[in-house]
């Protein structure tokens, strides 16, 4: 089964983040990562970013790629993402900004820098074509881009509010949900929630309002856990108690599970205990389980005994199989011996079976030998 780390990666790569140490080169200009393959020119806003762009839309006839770089939201730099490539610490090679989210190459950073101190910077990419922006993508400020032979065009003094305002307009359009997480905008979702200005928080709460389309209150829940700290998590639990889909509520118990903030368990447990869907409180319990800890015991063995919900109950004690098999395996023979509801014993037997553990085996032994 996929722990938390391989899923939460997954969504991470679904959603495109690039983030990866710097490849050190000749000196850049005006905070410009180093970009290969490209007729590179910088320019200082002199308008607004919204009217800049459209003004670059308006003569896009042939394709090039448009940059930009705001403040990064603390904690986005612990991991390295390049191009699909996810890596702890460690740094990728170059993101190559025509191909898809596996365009990378395998060369590391020369010379072992690492920034310590500071402001970490965010990487906005659009790529305009045929007089609009087809492409959006984010990348770390120490990436090497590679844009593909296009004309890349770097923007100076940009404001972080109005890129929040620029990107939102893509996150609200019709064609949010398509093209899946590729799609612009996703990819502007992803650039917002890495954005550090407080207008960043603003925008995602506005994306969670039960009148928004639940694919877009999905998306947003994980971002909010994963990236947007206090703020997320306070919105997170306004959607717990509140959001009208019960499959929008699942993923906010995804999302308090990738949470560091205090009382996200807490609060993943009154969901185990109090949700009126069976599905959500089966949810709850599953990333509970992630979490592991006595509160995580404890919860998931209540749920078994207690839940009106037999499905509920089977969850619980898949629930229980996620478990260290010190914890789990012994709840799983207790449960398979005494529980009275034989659908669930026979899951608990289940999934001893497939937990290969010697304690398992003896426990049916000695039922068979009965």
């Amino acid at each position: 089964m996929q722990t938390l780390r391989t899923i939460l990666i997954a969504q991470m790569l679904l959603a495109g983040i690039l983030f990866a140490p710097r490849l050190q080169s000749e000196p850049q200009t005006a905070g410009m990562p180093r970009v290969e393959n490209a007729k590179a020119e910088t320019r200082a806003l002199t308008a607004t970013l919204d009217a800049t762009l459209r003004g670059l839309m308006a003569q896009a006839d042939k394709p090039q790629w448009v940059g930009y770089s705001v403040d990064q939201v603390a904690g986005a730099g612990d991991h390295s993402v390049c191009c699909g490539n996810y890596r702890d610490g460690a740094g990728c090679g170059t993101c190559n900004l025509e191909k898809d989210h596996d365009g990378f190459t395998g060369t590391t950073r020369t010379d072992g820098t690492v920034k310590l101190e500071g402001s970490r910077q965010l990487v906005v990419l659009l790529r305009l074509e045929t007089k609009q922006v087809v492409r959006i993508r984010v990348a770390s400020e120490d990436c090497t881009l590679d844009a593909g032979g296009l004309p890349f065009l770097w923007l100076t003094e940009v404001k972080p509010a109005e890129s929040v305002a620029l990107l939102e307009a893509f996150v609200r359009s019709a064609e949010f949900e398509s093209h899946g997480d590729h799609g612009i905008g996703n990819g502007a979702l992803t650039a917002i929630a890495l954005h550090a200005d407080p207008s960043a928080d603003h925008a995602f709460e506005s994306f969670v309002t039960p009148n928004q389309r639940e694919g877009l209150r999905r998306q947003a829940a994980f971002w909010m856990g994963a990236a947007r700290g206090p703020a997320g998590f306070t919105a997170l639990q306004r959607m717990a108690k509140n959001d009208p889909s019960s499959d929008v509520r699942a993923h906010v118990a995804f999302a308090l599970s990738v949470t560091h903030e205090a009382g996200a368990i807490d609060e993943m447990i009154r969901m185990a205990h109090d949700d009126t869907s069976a599905h959500v409180r089966g949810q709850a319990l599953f990333w509970i389980a992630q979490k592991a800890g006595k509160k995580a015991v404890g919860t998931i063995t209540g749920a078994i005994e207690n839940d009106p919900d037999t499905d509920v109950k089977k969850k619980a004690v898949f629930a229980l199989s996620q478990l260290p098999k010190d914890e789990g395996v012994p709840k799983l023979i207790e449960v398979a011996q005494t529980n009275r509801n034989p659908q669930v014993r026979k899951q608990a037997m289940f999934w001893l079976g497939q937990s290969q553990d010697p304690r398992a085996l003896q426990f049916f032994e000695k039922v068979l030998s009965q």
